[in-house]
């Protein structure tokens, strides 16, 4: 499948120009800030939070409002009848929300004043999150038909992967809890509270099969979509 450069920065600045304008998505970006200076100096476990409510709260939220509004407009048809690929597409349409996503986490670690033991490990984990959240985004905008509807879907994803690693505290009381252990949030937080029993390969690879999977997911949910188009 041809992935042409042109198209996807052409798709990016319409993105951007959408997210510029409505402030309701855009307002957003300020949440990890916000959560960033209420837990600063909290340690490890903060930092965890922070990531994860971030991730769900900006990422997913914005990816999965920008496409729905794009459906709301009747304009995501229309761009699926172009000449661009569905890469081109779900490139172009992912490419803002992960720029901005890795600049507010940026602004949001150095704010905490947290420092990586290794920061090979941790880059690739925030990479690895920015794309699996931004795959949930993806997914929550296919399937809702208006911004309204989007804004409502992703509180599923706020709820099961910010409160995972919290839940994964009662497994000892409830059998099912144990499977929260696999979130990719609660992986993240046994990599950076350095409680891995494995080290940090264990849980990248688990957040990286989570990513792969979600992302196919979002394109096969894309073509269906297309097909329905």
């Amino acid at each position: 499948m041809n992935i042409s450069i042109k198209r996807i920065r052409a798709i990016f600045m319409k993105d951007y120009k959408e997210f510029s304008r409505n402030y309701a998505v855009s307002i957003m970006v300020i949440f990890p800030l916000f959560f960033a200076f209420l837990f600063r100096d909290g340690g490890e476990v903060s930092i965890v939070f922070l990531l994860n409510v971030s991730f769900a709260m900006l990422t997913t939220f914005v990816q999965a409002c920008l496409i729905a509004e794009e459906k709301e407009k009747n304009t995501l048809r229309s761009l699926m009848m172009t000449p661009a690929s569905m890469l081109d597409v779900l490139l172009g349409k992912s490419a803002l929300v992960a720029v901005i996503s890795a600049i507010m986490m940026t602004l949001a670690v150095y704010i905490v004043g947290y420092t990586p033991t290794d920061i090979v490990p941790f880059v690739i984990s925030m990479v690895l999150s920015i794309v699996l959240y931004t795959a949930l985004g993806t997914i929550c905008g296919l399937y809702s038909k208006t911004v309204l509807e989007a804004s409502l879907a992703i509180f599923p994803v706020i709820i099961i992967f910010t409160m995972g690693p919290f839940g994964a505290a009662f497994e000892d009381k409830f059998a099912l809890a144990k499977l929260l252990e696999y979130l990719p949030s609660s992986q993240l937080q046994l990599m950076l509270t350095n409680t891995a029993e494995v080290g940090v390969v264990m849980p990248l690879m688990i957040m990286l099969v989570w990513a792969i999977v979600v992302t196919a997911i979002s394109f096969m949910l894309y073509k269906k979509r297309l097909m329905d188009a």
